[in-house]
C-alpha cells in the first residue's frame, strides 16, 4: 500500500514539475520570440519617416470616417454611402478642380470620385491652404455653411471647404483639393496607406 501511495506521490509530483517546466518554456520563448517580431514591425521612427500602415476596414459603416496616422498626419478614410457619391456631379460648377487635374492625387485616384473603391475615400486631413485640420461636416444645409451644403470637410480656421472627394469650393482660401496619399488594397477589408505596391507591406 505504501508503495502505491509512493508511486501517486511521484506520479503527480512528475507531472507538476511538467507542468511548471512547460510554463516556464513558453514564458522563456515568448521572452525571446517579442524582439524578433518586434523588430519586423515598423518602428515609430519608421512611420514618421513614411512607412507604410494598414488599416482594417472590417468595421468602417457606410457614412463613418475613420482617422489614421501616417507620416505624421492625420489620414481620412470616409465610406461614402451611394446617396454621398451622387452629390459630387451636382458639385463640378461649385468646386475649383471638378477633374482632379492638379497633383493632388496619383494617378488611379484621377477619377470623379478620387478613390481607388468609390466607396472609400482615401485623404490627408491638412488644409491644403495653411495646413490647419479641417472637420467633417456630413450634414446637409446646415446654417452656418449654407442651403447649397451637401455634405464635406469645413476648415473653421479660415473658412475653407472641400466636398465628399476632398475638392476644394471656389472663392476660398485653400488653393487645391485635400492631398490624396498613395495607397492600395491587400484585400477586401486591409487598406496600405503609404504605399500603391501590394509588396511593400
Amino acid at each position: 500500500m505504501a508503495d502505491i501511495e509512493k508511486k501517486q506521490e511521484m506520479s503527480s509530483r512528475r507531472r507538476f514539475l511538467i507542468a511548471v517546466t512547460s510554463v516556464g518554456g513558453a514564458i522563456a520563448t515568448a521572452a525571446v520570440a517579442t524582439p524578433f517580431v518586434m523588430a519586423m514591425m515598423p518602428s515609430e521612427r519608421a512611420k514618421a519617416a513614411g512607412a507604410p500602415v494598414e488599416v482594417d476596414l472590417s468595421k468602417l459603416e457606410p457614412g463613418m470616417l475613420l482617422m489614421v496616422e501616417w507620416r505624421g498626419k492625420v489620414v481620412w478614410v470616409l465610406d461614402r454611402t451611394p446617396e454621398m457619391l451622387a452629390t459630387l456631379k451636382t458639385l463640378d460648377g461649385q468646386v475649383a478642380d471638378p477633374k482632379s487635374e492638379k497633383p493632388q492625387q496619383p494617378a488611379y485616384a484621377q477619377n470623379e470620385t478620387r478613390s481607388i473603391k468609390p466607396a472609400i475615400l482615401v485623404v490627408e486631413g491638412v488644409c491644403t491652404h495653411l495646413g490647419c485640420s479641417p472637420v467633417f461636416r456630413k450634414d446637409i444645409a446646415p446654417a452656418d455653411l449654407g442651403a447649397d451644403w451637401l455634405g464635406g470637410f469645413f476648415c473653421p480656421c479660415h473658412g475653407s471647404k472641400f466636398d465628399l472627394a476632398g475638392r476644394v469650393y471656389k472663392s476660398v482660401p485653400a488653393p487645391t483639393n485635400l492631398v490624396v496619399p498613395p495607397h492600395t488594397y491587400l484585400s477586401d477589408n486591409l487598406l496600405l496607406i503609404g504605399s500603391d505596391r501590394k509588396e511593400s507591406a
